[in-house]
């Protein structure tokens, strides 16, 4: 058995009916690359054959009411590849618009917690003959990275199918006897939560003066809570809208150098812009400028204060996005100060603490807390947190084959959450940065205009290049 961490078990116990913590890679292919042609039995022969070295792919979730810590991970020894594998097709050579309606139906749904945590959609009758990939996985056993990582398994190279590394054939989360997941659970709720505590206590104390301490001079991320309202901080429905667009890379790192900035301040100046564009059409921008929480990595740093490591390795950073900002110019510089500023605080906190505080979350307080703060809508009745998440994923920057059919695009979709009803995540791939987001549907009917507007703003600032 694999025990989760606190942090990937606090999207289990955060999710409701309408809040749904789930990670989504819509992937556009080109099927004629496929040796011999593609077919959907033959993806599925192919994808099953490379699942017997990915036991991500067949653990499921595994808990008693004996069990005092977070659940665990075992291998579903039923596991069914027919029974995660689905195919549909749009109605006349279906656009993005019919694409992306589909795919926020699906993302509206919740993932069967009876068996392993993702599922995947194979979506014909794209235009010019391909076809469309979405694979959804729980936020409990992947984040962006890992969710990245276990995608890079199901491709390769060369449209060949590959050798598969003999020593992860057959590799097991395993099983679990109820005197192991009570003994091991009694463990970390008795002897390594205290030490935990104790451990990361003196550190937690400190963060609100340091915070004010360089709030005080100017050098201080955003504080929660300090974000103006707009239409999507309020509380969530299951019904969501998407919206998708490609940006090349060589434009984005022309801007990059034109304004001696990095591609991540040049990723947030175009979302800041296209939000700026977006409220005021909807007449609702406000005076103050809007405050995203970016999620960032921590996968290969050292922590020792976790009861478990886990698969989610991120914490989150706060950074103002220069929305008050008019020109694109400006605004992009100011997106240089600011996410300067955001990056020296957060980097001067612990990244350990996020993660060590939520392995200590107790299951069953956090569940139903998260159900009387969404049964009572209490997101509409609190100043805003932050107002949008925004996530750019490094990706590969050579082509890639899914399972034979070569990679055109791909576009990764995270979740949105009660008071945060927007989510954008970016993700480099092949020459292309692939923008996605997601959103409440009653709150951003339409992610389109969105997407147009940052595509906008992405011409304006080449003009300023070349004037």
């Amino acid at each position: 058995m694999e025990r989760l961490s606190g942090l990937d078990a606090s999207f289990l116990y955060l999710e409701t009916r309408s809040m749904l913590m789930q990670v989504v890679g819509l992937i556009e292919i080109d099927p004629s690359t496929v040796p011999g042609g593609w077919s959907f039995d033959r993806m599925l022969r192919e994808m099953d054959r490379r699942i017997t070295a990915m036991p991500t792919f067949r653990r499921k979730l595994h808990d008693s009411l004996f069990n005092l810590d977070h659940p665990v991970w075992i291998e579903d020894r039923a596991f069914d590849i027919e029974r995660h594998v689905h195919r549909v097709a749009l109605p006349d050579s279906g656009g993005d618009t019919e694409l992306a309606e589909f795919c926020a139906h699906i993302a509206g749904v919740p993932l069967d917690r009876s068996k392993p945590l993702w599922e995947l959609w194979v979506i014909e009758g794209r235009p010019h003959g391909n076809i469309a990939i979405m694979l959804r996985m729980h936020h409990a056993g992947v984040d962006g990275v890992s969710a990245a990582d276990l995608l890079a398994q199901l491709c390769s190279l060369t449209p060949e199918d590959p050798d598969l590394d003999e020593a992860k054939v057959g590799t097991s989360a395993g099983g679990a006897s109820l005197p192991a997941l009570v003994a091991d659970g009694l463990v970390n709720f008795a002897v390594r939560r205290p030490i935990s505590i104790a451990r990361m206590l003196p550190q937690t104390v400190r963060v609100p003066f340091q915070w004010a301490s360089r709030s005080r001079s100017n050098e201080a991320m955003p504080t929660p809570f300090s974000a103006p309202r707009v239409a999507f901080n309020g509380t969530i429905t299951p019904h969501r809208s998407i919206g998708f667009t490609q940006i090349s890379l060589d434009d984005i790192k022309t801007i990059k150098n034109h304004f001696d900035v990095t591609i991540n301040d040049v990723v947030m100046a175009v979302v800041a812009g296209g939000l700026r564009k977006y409220l005021s059409d909807t007449d609702d921008l406000p005076d103050r400028p809007l405050i995203a929480a970016v999620p960032v990595s921590t996968h290969g740093e050292e922590d020792d204060r976790l009861v478990v490591a886990g698969t989610n390795q991120v914490t989150a950073m706060m950074m103002t996005l220069p929305t008050d900002v008019d020109d694109p110019v400006a605004r992009i510089e100011a997106m240089r100060e600011l996410s300067t500023t955001a990056k020296s605080h957060h980097n001067a906190l612990d990244a350990s603490l996020l993660r060590g505080w939520a392995q200590l979350i107790p299951p069953m307080t956090m569940g139903a807390l998260t159900r009387l703060y969404s049964n009572y809508r209490l997101a509409d009745r609190h100043p805003a947190v932050v107002n949008v998440i925004i996530s750019n994923v490094p990706g590969p920057s050579f082509p890639l084959y899914f399972l034979g059919s070569r990679i055109r695009a791909l576009f990764p979709l995270g979740p949105v959450a009660h008071g945060m009803g927007l989510n954008v995540t970016v993700m480099s791939c092949d020459g292309q940065m692939n923008f996605g987001a997601i959103a409440c549907k009653e709150q951003m009917p339409d992610a389109w205009p969105l997407m147009h507007a940052m595509e906008n703003d992405v011409k304006a600032l080449l003009a300023e290049c070349t004037s």
